[in-house]
């Protein structure tokens, strides 16, 4: 389902996105669509957990494998 909004916006920031509209064959409202789902997409990645939870299968630990920095839990 799609809803409609209102943007505002300056004239060249408009203009810019009118001539790639217009370079692609295409709508303003197609590319403002487009825009506004990468952003949103950017957002909702950005909100992602970034722990993992994980197993090690051969008993060694992550800094005794790789030379890569690893954090250091305080103690």
């Amino acid at each position: 389902m799609l809803r409609r909004t209102t943007l505002t916006a300056d004239e060249d920031t408009l203009a810019t996105l009118q001539a790639e509209a217009d370079r692609r064959g295409t709508s303003l409202a197609s590319i403002l669509r487009e825009a506004a789902q990468d952003k949103a997409a950017e957002l909702r990645a950005a909100r992602r957990p970034r722990v993992g939870y994980g197993r090690s299968t051969d008993g060694l630990r992550a800094a005794d494998t790789t030379s890569d920095p690893v954090a250091e839990v305080p103690r």
